[in-house]
């Protein structure tokens, strides 16, 4: 008796076997097959949405009215143990000091910044008292709190890492603090007091040109929005004298290039002869290798430094969660400063987050069709998952609001069609030819980018905790 026999045997409790078996049997049976599967396939809600523009000489130049707003953005900063240094050439972020270029001079102005440690609950200014220093926030939150109109306190903004504030104490002798700073963490404070600013100032001519640029500027006749104002007339009577104006445009616009996304898939001219049936073996590597081309665009098109959603925003757009999780309250707040708000964009985890506390306010956020699918909504705004957000140790993250649209003076996105051997639009696959190994290998590239027309296109709220609480 042979060995598979014993087995038989034993496998039927002793018994011979009566009948074929499977193991045997499917050596003459054809296997079905389902075609190659990719567990990293996402459902890229943000390349759906996006309206493409075409860019046929691969720039996209975005024109603006002139505007004279500056700086305004984030410091950085450097961190041995527990000393905290100012990163000198971020300091070009304070209004003041925008586009200055001496180094040397930058390094004094932040070798001067004295750390400081608060509390909790600390107050930092006061209202009506004498500005007289400049605060960088290193690290921790603090809230801006202003008296409202029938006596009780408001909060009027929310300050966070990079954040500053007082920087008008450095050219307004007489400047007193509109508002009282009180810290919702604890955390650390960069300062520099108006006179170590002005001794500085007294021994550099560059910065006194500098800071005389800036005053000029902030003269100019502008608009909410710090755009060059159209003078214009209205609710008048009779012959008056009509203003003039033009509508002046920034001389420097700017221009966006299409970045690319590129792989050389390579097949063996053995296996596209042999192994072609019942599935073609090129046609199912290209396909895995464009889904996985098509993820890293939408990661691009977040996380790209140059032109990525997150590094976009510009920092009058980006806000801080009042608490930690994503609240109602919070959504509410970057919905309002934009108008036609056409979608949020999270992280899985941030809506799960979001979801608890509507659970917790005894709130239900509603539903709305899109594309046919059923994605929840706030405020009729459809709220779609994004895994490309980061999640930032492990705790927080970010929630992007995105006015869509060039007739909208939205968020666009940019390729180019019409490429040669284009497979999909602003996606080309260019057969390279077969190597001396037999190897046939084919150029994947895909181009594409992103544009924000006006700054309140896009909007971030930031520093979003999604770690669950402890019941």
């Amino acid at each position: 008796m042979t060995v598979d026999a014993d087995y038989d045997i034993e496998a039927n409790g002793g018994d011979p076997r009566q009948s074929l078996g499977t193991a045997a049997a499917r050596n003459l049976a054809t296997t079905t097959k389902s075609a190659p599967q990719m567990q990293g396939i996402s459902s890229r809600w943000l390349l759906r949405m996006l309206p493409w523009v075409n860019v046929a000489g691969g720039t996209y130049r975005v024109n603006r009215r002139l505007s004279y707003s500056v700086g305004k953005g984030r410091v950085s900063f450097a961190q041995t143990a527990d000393t905290v240094q100012v990163v000198p050439p971020t300091l070009c972020e304070l209004p003041l000091l925008r586009g200055f270029e001496d180094d040397e001079v930058l390094a004094a102005i932040a070798a001067r910044f004295q750390q400081r440690e608060f509390a909790a609950g600390e107050v930092i200014t006061e209202a009506g008292q004498p500005m007289d220093q400049v605060h960088l926030v290193a690290h921790g939150k603090i809230n801006k709190l202003g008296d409202g109109k029938y006596g009780d306190q408001t909060v009027v903004g929310v300050l966070a890492g990079g954040d500053h504030f007082g920087d008008e104490a450095l050219v307004e002798e007489d400047a007193r603090w509109p508002y009282n700073a009180t810290a919702s963490t604890s955390g650390t404070l960069m300062t520099l007091p108006r006179q170590a600013f002005q001794a500085l100032v007294d021994q550099s001519p560059e910065l006194l040109v500098q800071i005389a640029q800036f005053l000029a500027s902030a003269q100019q006749s502008t608009n909410r929005h710090g755009e060059a104002a159209i003078e214009l007339a209205a609710g008048h009577e009779g012959e008056i004298d009509l203003p003039g104006t033009f509508v002046d445009y920034e001389l420097s616009p700017r221009e966006y290039e299409l970045s690319v996304a590129q792989t050389v898939l390579r097949v063996h001219s053995r296996v596209a002869d042999l192994y072609n049936q019942p599935m073609n073996q090129i046609e199912h590597q290209l396909k895995l290798t464009i889904e996985a081309l098509r993820e890293r665009q939408e990661h691009e098109l977040v996380n790209n430094p140059e032109f990525g959603l997150l590094h976009n925003a510009d920092h009058e757009q980006r806000i801080h969660t009042h608490h930690g999780p994503p609240t109602p309250d919070d959504l509410d707040e970057l919905l309002a400063r934009r108008r036609d708000t056409s979608l949020f964009l999270a992280h899985p985890r941030t809506i799960a987050a979001f979801g608890r506390e509507c659970n917790r306010l005894g709130l239900y956020p509603d539903t709305v069709q899109l594309q046919g699918s059923s994605v929840p909504a706030w405020r009729g705004v459809p709220v779609l998952p994004c895994n490309k957000i980061p999640i930032q140790d492990g705790h927080t993250s970010s929630i992007i609001a995105m006015r869509l649209g060039e007739d909208n003076q939205g968020v666009v996105g940019l390729h180019q069609t019409g490429l040669p051997d284009e497979f999909e639009p602003g996606l080309s696959v260019r057969f390279m030819g077969i190597n001396e190994k037999a190897v046939i290998s084919y150029l994947v590239s895909a181009y594409y980018s992103a544009a924000v027309l006006v700054p309140d296109a896009l909007g971030v709220l930031e520093n979003v905790e999604i770690a669950r609480p402890r019941d």
